[in-house]
């Protein structure tokens, strides 16, 4: 089956650049544990996709190659970050495709384009060679045009990898067992807090006629609270940026990636090649997340968060 890698996906012998400057001479010399089980299992690389650089972003208007547009209306945007993968999906040019959701980055851009998408439980699927943005949250997962070709994709995907020290050591359930099993006695429940002020009226209108679906087919709906969920985006923009800052730092125009012209010293190699390969967006969280792990403040905010996550 012919498939398509987000560009975060290490593939041996193939350029992988993050959506940015800053890789774009990157050519791999491995493979990713997701590739590496994809080639094992029969198939076909049709290529990389584009994504948000170094996947922050919700829009895909962040890479350096320029934004990614929704195939439905090429005005609008596809989601983000992983908005090529679920572009080149939508647009049939890829019956799937990988993708890695951090705060959304598979499920946004899965419900701009309607195709399918899953993040699966952290820890379900190797991490090893995906270049990682906050290593707490990144998760690989499938987009596909339906959920049995999801759950087809996630039985190759999932498994325990030793490589990876947050992979999950447990077996792995055939994912497409019950797809065709019927709602009946199934409880969905709907958090009260995601239907509250700013939702979109018409995104409620969807939301509504899918449940009374859902209620016709004997599953019952009952409504729940998450009454943390106005943390959630505060929470993420402590621990993304951070880890981000972290994991981004390897990047010093040393190593490998992009180089600088003519540096007079090693500071300004540092602060020119970083400077000239990150883009805006990655600019600012890397700002924040340095912010936050800083002397004065990484017992105030991140260490506070890890200890409350716990």
């Amino acid at each position: 089956m012919p498939i398509a890698h987000k560009d975060l996906f290490c593939t041996e012998g193939v350029r992988t650049s993050c959506g940015s400057k800053m890789l774009d001479n990157f050519i791999s010399p491995y493979n990713a544990t997701v590739v590496e089980k994809f080639n094992q299992a029969g198939a076909v690389t049709l290529g990389k996709t584009n994504m948000d650089e170094f996947a922050m972003g919700s829009s895909n208007e962040s890479s350096f190659y320029g934004p990614s547009r929704n195939p439905w209306d090429t005005d609008r945007v596809p989601g983000g970050s992983s908005g090529g993968s679920a572009a080149a999906v939508a647009a049939r040019l890829a019956p799937a495709a990988t993708g890695t959701d951090t705060g959304g980055s598979i499920r946004q851009p899965a419900a701009l384009t309607g195709i399918t998408g899953i993040k699966p439980t952290y820890g379900r699927v190797s991490r090893f060679g995906m270049v990682a943005f906050a290593s707490s949250l990144d998760q690989g997962g499938p987009m596909t045009r339906t959920a049995e070709d999801a759950a087809m994709m996630l039985n190759v995907m999932a498994g325990f990898d030793p490589k990876d020290s947050t992979s999950l050591d447990k077996a792995v359930p055939d994912f497409t067992a019950d797809l065709n099993q019927p709602l009946q006695g199934l409880k969905i429940g709907l958090p009260k807090e995601y239907f509250g002020e700013g939702i979109d009226a018409g995104i409620a209108e969807q939301v509504q006629a899918a449940i009374k679906e859902y209620e016709a087919m004997g599953a019952e709906i009952k409504e729940i609270s998450l009454p943390n969920t106005h943390l959630a985006i505060p929470a993420y923009y402590i621990v993304a940026p951070a880890e981000a800052s972290s994991n981004l730092s390897r990047f010093d125009g040393v190593r490998y990636g992009y180089r600088c012209e003519n540096p007079v010293d090693l500071e300004d190699l540092y602060k020119r090649s970083r400077g000239e390969g990150f883009g805006p967006e990655v600019q600012r969280r890397i700002m924040v997340g340095t912010y936050a792990l800083s002397e004065g403040f990484y017992d105030a905010y991140y260490k506070k968060h890890c200890r409350s996550a716990a």
